[in-house]
């Protein structure tokens, strides 16, 4: 299907980008893989431009030539974005680590793709601004590969996810030549929305080289809970009484009783009590400018989970405790991929449907014989449903799981969700796409990836 890459093409990928063209096993070993479960695909060479002009002229000769090339940020997704699953290029993005300009008086920010995104917040943060979208991996991954993903992160239930944010992209075409998408405004009506079409493509359509985001003043009070219930299904039951009581958390985590404690476990740190009866927690966060606004909001919320059967709600009163309980929720991933071989679905239903999604969750599990670890940002009816692979045999694991994951995005679909709220598709959501989409949609996307990409050699092998 494309072009196996020999000693000419090395050659002038060298004359390119010189020594920082790699072929050595180490390199080839560590840019085969993401964190998505165990998968690892080498690729034959990997490159690491440091300028528009070098993945311009890398892209030409790939599309002459029809190699293949997948994009490579911080590799921190979990649904095998960045995994070269037809070898080729591995295009690593991670010397485009520039925050370009910050522009206090426009409220915007130009950055290039590798700057970790935490990073580009505390920059911006000392300006006295704010770029929201804050994915559990903040503090190592990529800002280019939030654009490609459509990143969330709990602040998303207040403040929406990194479309939201991202106003113009420079772009270098599958076919080498480079665009801007749009322009650095808040308001565009100027034909087809293609900064919007790139955000999220997962690096299918195009490969990004600069960012310009749109940021907002800088929250200067947050108040944050951690409320343990009895029933897991209660604490679904509460977001959705939250938002009636007209509040708008900055943060609404969901964890399950196994996902606190993998969690604990994992850090070593046992500090929040977790009770035996404790089978659920709800982590609220809300922010502002006005301390006494966000004390009555928090009153609100103890009144709304007083209908909810809670324990007593722990009341973070400093900012290491808050950074603490923080940190217990952005390690559960880590903390279920320490303690076995898994999968996750990145479910999203209506927040109103996350109880009935927990029951079918449950339900299918029973019946196929696998036991599910749930946590996410509930606020957003974005759950993640991590399946523990234990003591299921292969055979259960690679032949009736896939039946049951199927019956799962069945009953998500069912209930007005989708495949999912911020990982993406990329390989291993790619089979279930049928659930969501009919055929006519599919062919559509498959109709725009052609027409940026007529080879078909950028990112092969993801979402289709």
């Amino acid at each position: 299907m494309f072009k196996a890459i020999t000693s000419e093409d090395i050659s002038a990928f060298q004359g390119i980008v010189g020594d920082r063209c790699l072929v050595d096993e180490e390199s080839l070993q560590t840019y085969s893989h993401d964190e998505t479960e165990d998968i690892s695909i080498l690729p034959t060479v990997v490159l690491k431009p440091i300028s528009p002009e070098e993945v311009s002229e890398i892209m030409k000769h790939c599309f002459a030539e029809n190699i293949c090339v997948t994009p490579s940020g911080a590799r921190t997704g979990l649904s095998g974005g960045a995994i070269p699953v037809h070898g080729g290029v591995a295009l690593s993005m991670e010397k485009f680590n520039r925050i370009l300009n910050i522009d206090e008086k426009n409220h915007q920010v130009t950055t290039e793709p590798g700057v970790i995104t935490e990073v580009l917040q505390n920059a911006v943060k000392e300006k006295g601004l704010f770029y929201p979208p804050d994915p559990a991996s903040k503090g190592s991954c990529f800002i280019g590969g939030n654009v490609s993903e459509n990143s969330g992160g709990p602040k998303a239930v207040k403040y929406g996810v990194t479309n939201e944010y991202v106003l113009n992209l420079e772009v270098v075409l599958p076919n080498g030549e480079i665009i801007w998408t749009g322009a650095n405004v808040l308001k565009n009506a100027t034909g087809y929305n293609l900064t919007q079409l790139i955000t999220g493509s997962e690096g299918t359509l195009a490969i990004i080289t600069k960012i310009v985001l749109k940021l907002i003043p800088h929250p200067t009070h947050n108040l944050l809970l951690l409320a343990p219930f009895f029933s897991a299904e209660k604490a679904a039951e509460a977001v959705g009484a939250i938002f009636r009581e007209g509040i708008t958390p900055s943060g609404l985590e969901f964890m399950e009783r196994d996902a606190l404690i993998w969690t604990q476990d994992f850090l070593g740190d046992k500090t929040i009590h977790v009770g035996d009866n404790h089978a659920a927690h709800l982590l609220i966060e809300v922010d502002g400018f006005d301390p006494e606004i966000l004390m009555n909001d928090c009153a609100k919320i103890m009144e709304v989970l007083d209908q909810f059967e809670t324990d007593e709600v722990l009341f973070a009163e400093s900012q290491a405790q808050k950074d603490a309980l923080w940190k217990l929720r952005r390690s559960v991933g880590e903390a279920v991929k320490s303690n076995s071989i898994y999968k996750e679905e990145d479910t999203v239903v209506p927040r109103f449907a996350l109880p009935e999604l927990l029951h079918h969750i449950k339900r299918i599990g029973s019946n196929y014989g696998f036991k599910s670890v749930c946590y996410g940002h509930a606020g957003d009816g974005n759950l993640h449903v991590n399946i523990i692979k234990g003591d299921l045999s292969d055979e259960k694991w690679n032949n009736e799981l896939p039946v049951a994951i199927r019956e799962l995005f069945q009953e998500v679909v069912r209930l007005g969700g989708t495949l999912s709220g911020e990982h993406g598709i990329g390989l291993v959501q790619k089979p279930y796409m049928d659930v969501a989409f009919s055929e006519t949609s599919l062919n559509l996307m498959r109709s725009i990836k052609e027409v940026f990409d007529p080879k078909g050699i950028l990112n092969p092998g993801k979402i289709f």
